[in-house]
Formats: structure tokens, sequence, C-alpha cells
């Protein structure tokens, strides 16, 4: 054997258990996820491609050097008191958490542990936060909805379906920002000649009985809050509505492409994309009393004509010269 490669045999041998005991170094961290929906839901995997991709992207591969444990509550109370309880004893590194009926129980359980929160409307209002720029405590993260989009929910409704003079608030009561979105819509019902008043829904056996009670009387409308029952029970909501030509605003695009009138709302994914860039930092040894809380970036205005056709409503131009994008 040639010297040049008998040292070079040596060298690799002696850099190898170095490599080792490197790789062995770099500890695998661990990641909760805390969310309202369903696993098997459609929405569901879209957010959590838009998470691990760009989790991927900052250096973080599941199985590699980050460990996830996943908890899908459903929207149900009871299942979010219980799967708080069960990540917290975990002990994860960070716990992303969707939506304010999901950030509360996290917080009653633990005050430590870090939380990166997505989907919450009002983040100082529910005690999340101190403030959205000095958040003070263990959580921070991304809100979804400024107040003053309540009030463009009743806006354009009245003026897709003018005739309304009656509409329901559909809210979870349990969520913390139903309040603060119901008064926004109450404060300009007024001016617009609308009576509006909330139909609270704590499960799924309600939705059907008290929607059809509230059509049972003429020029009544819908505006569906965002909240995680109605997101898990979205297509009964659209079926029941639809049945009783209720016209209806959505906080989501996805209520308007499985059949809904319209909605305006933001990008859910885009904030789960941002979330990993949280978690990251986090990760690295960044506070979150210490990353200031931020709001959506992108909202959209989607239009369904063939359920517009349906109800027998023409849609403005006005409104179409608004709509991000028209589903035929």
């Amino acid at each position: 054997m040639r010297r040049r490669q008998f040292i070079a045999i040596l060298g690799g041998a002696a850099a190898s258990p170095l490599l080792a005991r490197a790789q062995t170094r770099q500890r695998m961290r661990r990641l909760g996820v805390f969310m309202y929906l369903v696993e098997q839901d459609q929405e569901s995997k879209s957010y959590i491609a838009a998470l691990t991709a760009r989790l991927k992207e900052l250096g973080w591969t599941v199985g590699n050097n980050l460990q996830v444990d996943y908890r899908w509550t459903g929207g149900d109370a009871a299942r979010i008191r219980q799967y708080a309880a069960e990540l917290v004893a975990l002990a994860p590194d960070v716990i992303l958490a969707a939506g304010g009926s999901h950030v509360g129980p996290l917080q009653q359980v633990t005050r430590t542990i870090p939380i990166v929160f997505v989907q919450v409307a009002d983040a100082v209002g529910g005690g999340f936060v101190e403030s959205l720029s000095r958040p003070g405590g263990n959580a921070t993260g991304f809100t979804n909805f400024e107040f003053d989009i309540s009030g463009k929910w009743l806006q354009l409704l009245k003026q897709i379906a003018p005739r309304i003079r009656r509409i329901a608030v559909l809210r979870d009561p349990i969520n913390p920002s139903g309040a603060g979105q119901f008064g926004a819509i109450q404060a300009l019902a007024r001016a617009l000649h609308v009576d509006v008043s909330p139909m609270n829904l704590r499960d799924a056996t309600q939705i059907e009985r008290r929607i059809s009670e509230f059509a049972g009387r003429p020029n009544g409308g819908l505006i569906i809050l965002p909240n995680s029952l109605a997101i898990v029970h979205r297509e009964l909501i659209i079926a029941v509505a639809a049945r009783h030509r209720l016209p209806t605003i959505y906080p989501f695009r996805y209520f308007v492409t499985g059949g809904g009138l319209i909605s305006y709302g933001p990008d859910a994914a885009d904030q789960y994309r941002r979330a990993a860039d949280y978690v990251d930092r986090i990760l690295k040894g960044d506070k979150p009393a210490d990353l200031p809380v931020e709001q959506s970036t992108k909202v959209a205005l989607s239009l369904n004509l063939k359920a517009a056709k349906a109800l027998g409503l023409e849609i403005p131009p006005t409104v179409f010269a608004l709509a991000d994008e028209v589903i035929e």
C-alpha cells in the first residue's frame, strides 16, 4: 500500500468516531401540535404540510432532529382539556396551538413551556399575551382577524343580499374572541337596518335545529364566526344554510369551495408557514416573551356563483370588483 493511501485511511478512521460523537450530540427536539380539526380533514393536511415544509427549509426534519406529537380535538371541549394536559406532560420544547379555544386551556396547564399560536383573533383580550408588541409570557404567535373584519362580513352580506333584515351570528361561546367579533357586527347593524342576534352552539347536535328554527321567519341570513365547531362541521352548516335558502358569509375560502356563498378572511396555511419560523427561533434560544405577535398579511374575498344562483341572488358589480376568486 502506498504511504499516501495509508495516511488517508488512518485519518478517516480517526475522524469517524469524532463524526459519530458529533451526530450523537445533536439532541432530538420535541414539538407538540395542538389542532382544533380532525386528522383526516383536508385542511389539517394542508396546514401540517405547510408547517413541516417550512421547518425542513429551516433545518428541522421529522425523525432526524425533530419529534412531533400531535393532538387532534375536533373542537370537543372535553378533548381540549384532556389533550392540553397530555401534551404538557410530554414536556415538549415548544407547542404549536391552533385557535383561541386551545391556547387558554394550554396556559392553564403550563406557564413555562413556550407556545406559538396561530388562528387567534384576540390574543390580548383572550389573556394569552400582555400586548402584541411585548407578549411578556410563554406565548406568542399570529392573529388572523382584526375586529374591523367582523364589520366587513356584515357589510358584504348586506350588499350581496340586500333584502336581509335579520342575521344570526353563529359562534362558539368557549372561543374568547367571539364576544368582540359579535360586538363589532352589532355596532354596524343599526346603520344597515338589520337585527343581529348571537347563535351560541356548543356541539354539532344543535347546529341543524338552531339554524332551522331561525329560518322559520323570512329575510334571514347568517354570519359564521371563525371557531373550531363551525370549521369541523362546515359541511353540515353549508348544507343546512342552503336548504333553508339563507345567504351566509364565512370566514375562510374553503367554506366557499365546499359550496358556501361568500367568504372573507385570511390565508390560514400562511400562518402555519410563518409559525414555523417562530418555532425555529424558540428552538434556537429565543423567548416567546420577546417575539411580537404578528397579524395576517393576506386577506381574500371568494364568491361562489353557483350558490348565488341557487339563492336567486345577483352579485353586485361592486362586490365582483372586490373579489379575489370567483368560483363558477
